[in-house]
């Protein structure tokens, strides 16, 4: 039995998709006499016709790798994508060195540990990219007997 008219026009009733139409396998008769718009209608009515609910995209599996990576799984060599600085672009690793730097620089100056032109000459010597963390700039600050006992 071909219901392809009344599946159309259906469709065009209910305002949704061809794929969305439901028939009820048991009136399939009936459906099949109704040639026009009106009765078509009434059969929607009755019941007969019904248009299929939305179907959703689960966000299951999304949430589960969310929590894994939180987990701080999944973050190999397998499943970084991108080139060697996407995730953290150089400049960003640069801002985050350097105010970790000067913060430290600012406070061994105020808790006396430095004097002024000590700071001034390891701020600019930082800012020049000598020294690549806090602890290579301490060390260096040892050695040239920098720092007051």
């Amino acid at each position: 039995m071909n219901l392809t008219t009344q599946k159309r026009l259906a469709a065009d009733i209910l305002k949704v998709g061809l794929n969305r139409v439901w028939i009820d396998p048991e009136k399939i008769e009936e459906v099949s006499r109704a040639i026009t718009r009106d009765g078509v209608r009434q059969l929607i009515n009755q019941g007969a016709i019904k248009a299929k609910p939305k179907t959703g995209i689960s966000s299951y599996r999304s949430k589960k790798i969310a929590q894994q990576k939180k987990k701080g799984k999944r973050k190999g060599k397998g499943s970084v994508k991108g080139a060697k600085h996407a995730r953290t672009p150089k400049k960003q690793a640069w801002m985050s060195t350097i105010r970790a730097l000067r913060t430290d620089l600012r406070d061994m100056r105020d808790a006396g540990e430095i004097d002024a032109t000590t700071y001034r000459k390891l701020y600019k010597m930082a800012k020049g990219g000598a020294f690549r963390s806090k602890s290579y700039m301490k060390n260096y600050a040892r050695d040239h007997d920098m720092i007051k006992n």
